[in-house]
């Protein structure tokens, strides 16, 4: 009964808890190390001069030659207006040129009759005076009639928008179909020249951006670097963004395509280097509101939190403002898996098991083989 007792006494008892596993850890000793700031914008290649062409006159289109991204040539007709009411016009404006000319030589003939009986003194001075005043009005009637008849022409020339300039289309802001006032925009040209890289900076920022400084220009799609100079500055905020725009100027030979997407770094916003604590993101954790890291106590093999403070961003690592010096030991993977006090070893890689370099040789049996019954292995070895 005593033996049976003990037994059932041994089954109830609670099993003793099993020891917290030691975790393998990656440290990391804490040293300063250099930090310098470049500040970094996205720009866009520009035309220097991007011109807007409409009509002189206004009209309804009636066909567009031009298209998006289309390149064109001085004197290129870009577009056409219905010329018919301007043509209505010059022929009016010409009619009144043939009035005008006939009230003229009919004033010049009568001019001319009574200049002949002045001279035979049939008339006095006032009259003569008086028919070579009604000539010239019959003249000035006449060029005001010949100057309406030249602006007519020049107005059914108007009815077809032609490319004055050279370059690119890159935008088209009227269609066949449409009416059009005089001077609204319908092609949108950027002229072959000069390229100019813009972009924008902040309020703050502004000030270290003078023009005739450096820029190093990275064209994204190319993977080169170029050097220009800042052109112009915006003397007020956008609006809207409330951000400055600036020109920089590219050299003539190598400038990126238009419309390319560049990486602007201003040199007069570069500061010096400074050292500061650097840590990889992985290492830091999270405790509330405050970010904290590992540390390992090498006396015990142990680890605990310690505060820090994060002042800003390098690429994919942490600056600490505070909460670290010099020669301490941060663990930097495994951060989610610790607690407080617990035992840690530090991570070795796993180095390469001899036998499995035997196994590459040509004259070891593969790993199939070693595993296989001896008759397996000696047809394997036979090569059946």
């Amino acid at each position: 009964m005593s033996l049976s007792a003990a037994l059932w006494l041994a089954g109830c008892s609670k099993p003793e808890p099993a020891a917290e596993p030691v975790r393998s850890v990656k440290v990391l000793t804490v040293s300063p190390s250099a930090l310098g700031s470049v500040y970094e914008y996205s720009g866009e290649v520009k035309a220097r001069v991007d011109s807007r062409l409409g009509f002189r006159v206004a009209g309804k289109i009636i066909r567009r030659q031009a298209e998006l991204g289309q390149r064109v040539k001085v004197g290129q007709v870009l577009a056409q207006l219905d010329p018919q009411d301007y043509q209505l016009g010059a022929d009016a404006a010409r009619a009144q040129v043939a009035s005008a000319q006939t009230n003229r030589d009919l004033a010049a003939a009568d001019y001319r009759r009574y200049k002949e009986l002045f001279d035979k003194n049939f008339i006095g001075g006032s009259e003569l005076q008086r028919r070579e005043t009604t000539l010239k009005s019959a003249q000035a009637s006449l060029e005001q009639a010949q100057a309406q008849l030249a602006s007519q022409g020049n107005q059914i020339a108007y009815t077809s928008l032609v490319a004055d300039v050279a370059g690119v289309v890159t935008a088209i802001e009227a269609e066949p179909g449409q009416v059009v006032q005089a001077g609204s925009p319908v092609v949108r040209i950027a002229q072959d020249g000069p390229r100019d890289v813009v972009f924008a900076v902040p309020e703050d920022k502004v000030a270290g951006v003078k023009v005739g400084a450096n820029v190093v220009v990275k064209v994204w799609s190319e993977n080169r670097q170029i050097e220009g100079q800042v052109r112009e500055v915006a003397a007020s905020a956008d609006p809207v963004t409330r951000t400055y725009s600036v020109k920089v100027a590219l050299p003539s030979q190598g400038a990126p395509a238009l419309g390319a997407t560049v990486n602007v770094l201003p040199q007069g916003l570069a500061r010096a280097e400074v050292a500061v604590i650097k840590l990889p993101t992985s290492a830091l954790r999270q405790e509330g509101r405050k970010s904290a890291v590992w540390l390992l106590d090498p006396s015990s093999m142990t680890v605990r939190l310690q505060p820090v403070e994060i002042a800003t961003a390098d690429g994919n690592e942490a600056v600490i403002a505070g909460g670290l010096k010099p020669g301490d030991q941060v663990v930097v993977a495994g951060v989610h898996v610790l607690s407080p006090g617990q035992k840690v070893s530090l991570y070795q890689p796993k180095k390469a098991v001899a036998g499995a370099a035997m196994s590459e040789s040509p004259t070891a049996p593969t790993a199939a083989a070693a595993d296989a019954p001896p008759a397996a292995a000696a047809v394997a070895g036979s090569g059946k």
